[in-house]
């Protein structure tokens, strides 16, 4: 009778399979490493490269303030938006709290679409100034944590213009703050046809970082994703997730971009929007080229302003699509106008908000190891946890309540929802 510890596989056996996989082992670890766990902002706000001053972000709050408190209140949006009862009052206290403190997460200041061509002088004053401002808003304090500016594309028409932009704007940032620049620096490369454009960019920042004293690879970017042929190339090939790995580990988000993409199809202006299904196809294709790379997708955005007699109308559309986004795991947006704050925040905290305390009994049964109602797998554990973190982030969470109702500190839950290879 064979023994129960028999075993037919030798030690040649497992040495075999690892040196065939081998290659393999190292393509997950270097390609696929996972999220790190940092924050992802939860929306973008594009300004106008001219319109760019030290202290924007909190007249952007003031002004979000103002337009909720002419409708009657913070208070009176969270009602009219379907907020549950029991977590109306928590919400307009947050909200308030956030456009107070903290209005803006991510800021791109926009050399592109939003400024147009206007010649190079007229630009490039207007990028000199604008990094300088932004020099002026880190010094003081004011700056979001992210911020950064997005460029002309590489286009024929406009690559020019546009590596001209992004070297004044480097150049004088290094130069007002020292190559110790902070963390949450973005650039933006818009527009983006082909790996080869992506594949210039790592190129150029290369050669800044050596002629600005900068470290090695210290400088990414995000792609924004606004023309079919990234989506499906003329080979029948997938760009949009080749480019992540031909870009040197530098490329940190990608961005859909509503307009230009349905445009680029033919799609009726009153029909383009986030949620058409040429959108979702779009977006679908990005979220399934990130999977395990770390890499972030954003959401687009809507142009419909909430203003007069219509604001109401506007809120309830801005923040079902931001819902609906978020239901879709695009944690992130695009906003153009100080009035798309309150119904940001309020949609995104209403979300991160619904069945929190089951989300955390569940969580904290899975680390206590009690099986009561769930048996819930290491996966569905990093899904309830990276949940967590992202309320916490986001502001939707504090910290004492996941303190007490889960019992593990933010950094243990972070371990826990984005354990990383290698």
């Amino acid at each position: 009778m064979t023994s129960p510890s028999a075993s037919s596989f030798d030690e040649a056996d497992l040495q075999f399979a690892d040196q065939a996989l081998a290659e393999t082992d190292a393509l997950l670890v270097s390609a696929y490493p996972g999220d790190d766990g940092s924050r992802q902002p939860i929306h973008t706000v594009y300004i106008p490269g001219d319109r760019y001053e030290a202290g924007i972000a909190g007249r952007w709050g003031a002004e979000a303030l103002s337009a909720v408190d002419g409708f009657g209140g913070i208070d009176r949006l969270v009602a009219e938006l379907g907020i549950d009862a029991a977590e109306q009052a928590t919400i307009a206290e947050r909200v308030r709290e956030k456009l107070t403190a903290e209005p803006i997460e991510d800021l791109r200041i926009d050399f592109e679409d939003g400024f147009g061509d206007r010649g190079d002088e007229a630009e490039d004053a207007a990028v000199v100034a604008a990094a300088s401002a932004l020099a002026d808003d880190l010094a003081a304090g004011t700056a979001p944590p992210f911020f950064g500016i997005r460029f002309k594309c590489f286009e024929s028409d406009t690559r020019r213009r546009g590596i001209r932009t992004l070297d004044l704007f480097l150049t004088t940032l290094v130069g007002a703050l020292g190559t110790d620049l902070p963390s949450g620096l973005i650039l933006t490369l818009p527009k983006v046809t082909t790996v080869q454009q992506v594949e210039v960019m790592v190129r150029l920042l290369e050669r800044l970082e050596e002629r600005l004293g900068l470290a090695p690879r210290r400088l990414g970017f995000e792609v924004q994703v606004e023309t079919p042929q990234l989506i499906i190339g003329a080979g029948g090939t997938f760009p949009v997730a080749e480019l992540l790995h031909r870009a040197d580990g530098r490329i940190t988000g990608l961005h859909y971009g509503t307009y230009d993409y349905s445009a680029s199809l033919g799609i009726a202006a009153a029909q383009q929007s986030m949620e058409h299904p040429a959108a979702d196809f779009a977006k679908q294709v990005m979220q399934v080229a990130v999977a395990g790379t770390g890499v972030r997708v954003s959401d687009g955005s809507t142009n419909v302003i909430p203003a007069g007699d219509g604001a109401l109308d506007a809120w309830k559309l801005h923040a079902r699509l931001v819902r609906r986004s978020l239901e879709r795991a695009y944690y992130q947006g695009w906003d153009l106008h100080p009035a798309h704050l309150p119904s940001r925040f309020v949609a995104s905290y209403a979300f991160f908000r619904t069945g929190v305390e089951a989300v955390t009994r569940r969580l904290r049964n899975y680390v206590e190891q009690n099986t009561d109602g769930f048996l819930d797998e290491p996966a569905t554990a990093r899904a309830l946890a990276g949940f967590l973190v992202r309320g916490v982030q986001s502001g939707a969470v504090s910290a004492s309540e996941l303190a007490s109702s889960v019992g593990v500190s933010e950094a243990d839950l972070v371990a826990l929802a984005y354990p990383r290879r290698g």
